[in-house]
Order: C-alpha cells, then structure tokens, then sequence
C-alpha cells in the first residue's frame, strides 16, 4: 500500500488533470487522462494486496483513491463493491442501519462497474451480491422482486465468464436460501407474489453449484462452508464432513471473513459429530 503522501499527490494530481484538459491540446489531454488511468490501475493492484493481507480497510482505502484518479475504472468499482459487502456481511444486527448503508453504497459501485463494463463477469456478480445483501431489508414483495435480479445477474456473470466461481457460490446461496424457506412461504411468493423463479430452487442445485465453484477454486474457504451447511440442512450430515475437515486443514485467504469461516466450520464439525 502506498504511503499517504503518495496518495495526496496522486489525487492532487487528478485535480490538475481535470483543470488542464480544458485548454490542453487534445494529445496533451489524452496523455493526461492515460497516466491518471495508469495510476488508478496501480492503486488497484495495491488495493489487492491489501485485501490479501485481509486489511480491508487499506484495501477500500487503496480503491477509493484510484476512483478518485478515475471513477469509471472497472476493476475498482467493483472491488469496492466486494470490499465493502465483505465487511458488511459481518457487522451485527445491532449495526443494521450502519450495515444497510454499506449495502447501498457497494450496490451503487457494483452498478456503475456495470456501466463502464457491461459485458465484464465481475461487475454483474457484485451486483447480485450487493442487491441480495440489501434485500434482507426490504418487505417480502421487494424480496422476490430483489431474488430475480440476484439470479439473472449470477447467470449472466456466469455466462460472461465460465470460471467465474464467486458467480457460482451466489447461485449457490440462491437455492439454498429459496430451500430454506417454508413451503408455504415458496408456495405465497410463486402463487401470490409472481416468483415463478422459485420452481427452479433445489438442494440439489444448491449443491452443484457449490461444488462446480469448488472445482475452480479448491482453496476457498467460503465455498465449502456455505457446501457443508447446505448439507447438513439437506439431510446429508455425512457429506458434509468430509468439507469441515478441508476446512481446518486450508490457510487463512484474501477474504476478509477467513478467520470467522473458519471458526463456524470447526462449530458446525462438532455439531454435526
């Protein structure tokens, strides 16, 4: 991560930038605007080291900067995006407010990465995200409006991309959590609230989807656990095991969540033994 000055300097210079174009030559202009994008990338990378460190806070810090550099940057709209529902995911109720504004604000990144990149894998899987997240908030009729949207953006982010695993554990997640409601509560939203969608929903889809963003990325610990309690819910304990035991043998990740992942596995372990 680079030093403060640094960044004050760098986001300086994008104000300068933004002053001189207006009576800059157009070449001059356009050299302007390619070292402001260059420097925006290496902020970005330096926010992915960041991340890596599981320093979520100089991660989103490293991000913002390049957004401030360039604010139509793919990448680091929807890496703020991720940044910022990673770190909603685990603040408390009791911070439910607070959460829902970080759920709003990852929702409008991930949206205007949509917009510098339509056909980008990753901006559409942070929508989905970001718009499931803040549904948890909304009225059931804005739920199952919020579900079709979570589904038709994991299936076009696959679509984009094939090995887009974090697409296939939202799509994951999607099944189980449809499964986990009552039957009488998937029977209102398909008969009274239009959710037609939810006749796809399956534990066994649930499961696929998991294990195909196993496949890709065997070392993710989020994958695995999200697996074994869609197991363990599904009334199959015993499959579930073997992905508890994976889980205390793997290291810490990028995500910020690792440590915690971790804790709920070896909780759900002893639990299910």
């Amino acid at each position: 991560m680079a030093p403060w000055p640094y960044r004050i300097v760098a986001v300086a210079s994008a104000a300068l930038v933004s002053t001189l174009a207006l009576s800059a030559p157009p070449a001059a202009a356009q050299e302007q605007t390619a070292t402001a994008q260059e420097q925006a990338a290496d902020l970005v990378r330096e926010g992915d080291e960041a991340r890596c460190e599981r320093d979520a806070q100089a991660a989103l810090t490293d991000f913002r900067d390049a957004l401030a550099l360039d604010s139509l940057d793919y990448a680091a709209n929807w890496k703020a995006a991720r940044e910022l529902t990673d770190r909603g995911k685990l603040m408390p109720d009791s911070q439910r407010i607070a959460r829902d504004s970080v759920y709003a604000g990852a929702l409008a990144l991930a949206r205007r990465a949509v917009r510098a990149d339509s056909m980008g894998s990753y901006g559409h899987y942070m929508v989905a995200v970001a718009v499931g997240r803040e549904a948890l908030t909304k009225s059931a009729r804005e739920r199952v409006r919020s579900a079709r949207v979570v589904r038709d953006e994991a299936l076009r982010a696959i679509a984009l991309d094939s090995m887009n695993d974090a697409a296939m554990h939202v799509m994951g997640r999607w099944n189980a959590e449809i499964m986990r409601l009552s039957g009488l509560s998937r029977f209102f939203a398909r008969t009274f609230l239009g959710a037609s969608v939810f006749r796809e929903a399956s534990w066994d889809n649930a499961v696929k989807f998991f294990r195909d963003a196993i496949r890709i990325d065997p070392r993710n610990i989020y994958h695995r656990l999200d697996l074994a309690e869609t197991l363990v819910d599904s009334g199959q304990p015993a499959e579930a095991r073997p992905q508890l035991e994976e889980i205390e043998q793997l290291p810490l990740g990028c995500d910020l969540g690792d440590p915690t992942y971790k804790r709920q596995a070896a909780e759900l372990l002893q639990k299910i033994g």
